[in-house]
């Protein structure tokens, strides 16, 4: 996924004949419009984000618009998917590292802020302006918490109930934290939340709420 908010949207297909495929060249055109309605929400915020606005930003036609996508919420759907497989990608790869459970929350933690601070567009369309878009979207927002919330208690080795749930709530606490400073746009009041999340966990960790976690 290329960057949104104030970046540049994904190339455009080269003038005049290509060689591209009709996948290749609907991909192009659906990364362009998802990541030009992140960057026109960015500035707009949800409600007040038109097709016209993302069509102008993506410079894809109405027609192409119209044959990838529905509605505009179809088009936010696609976008927030494409936020989510982001920062899913990034965990994953902060899994791969050693370390106790403390270490492996500390890096996922890190990991999770720096790809909500590289891509401020698609960071506000996670946090922000899913609330607005409905309730489709705050369901799926819900969905994506809970994936979190397991692949974090995968990742400290936390097998319990009582541990699985610690971890759905500090998902849910940090989404909540992050949330301000993604709406302000100031990314190093984000990247501040980590620290005092990660010295938190560690007490719980040593006064044994985190249920089953690895020593």
């Amino acid at each position: 996924m290329q960057s949104s908010g104030s970046g540049p949207v994904p190339r455009r297909l080269p003038r005049g004949r290509h060689a591209l495929s009709r996948e290749e060249v609907e991909r192009v055109h659906r990364d362009r419009l998802c990541a030009a309605m992140a960057a026109a929400m960015a500035e707009k915020g949800y409600v007040g984000t038109s097709v016209e606005d993302v069509l102008k930003r993506a410079r894809v036609s109405r027609q192409s618009f119209y044959g990838l996508f529905s509605s505009k919420l179809d088009c936010f759907m696609a976008a927030f998917d494409q936020a989510s497989e982001l920062v899913i990608r990034r965990l994953e790869g902060a899994a791969e590292g050693g370390g106790d459970a403390a270490a492996r929350f500390e890096r996922a933690v890190t990991t999770y802020l720096e790809a909500l601070a590289s891509e401020p567009g698609y960071a506000r369309l996670f946090l922000v302006e899913v609330y607005a878009a409905g309730p489709e979207a705050i369901r799926r927002r819900s969905e994506i918490q809970h994936d979190l919330a397991e692949a974090l208690a995968g990742l400290m080795g936390v097998p319990g109930p009582a541990g699985r749930f610690a971890c759905q709530v500090v998902v849910s606490a940090v989404s909540s934290m992050v949330t301000p400073a993604v709406a302000a746009g100031d990314m190093e009041a984000l990247r501040a939340v980590g620290p005092p999340v990660v010295d938190h966990v560690r007490l719980l960790l040593r006064s044994g709420v985190l249920d089953g976690a690895e020593k």
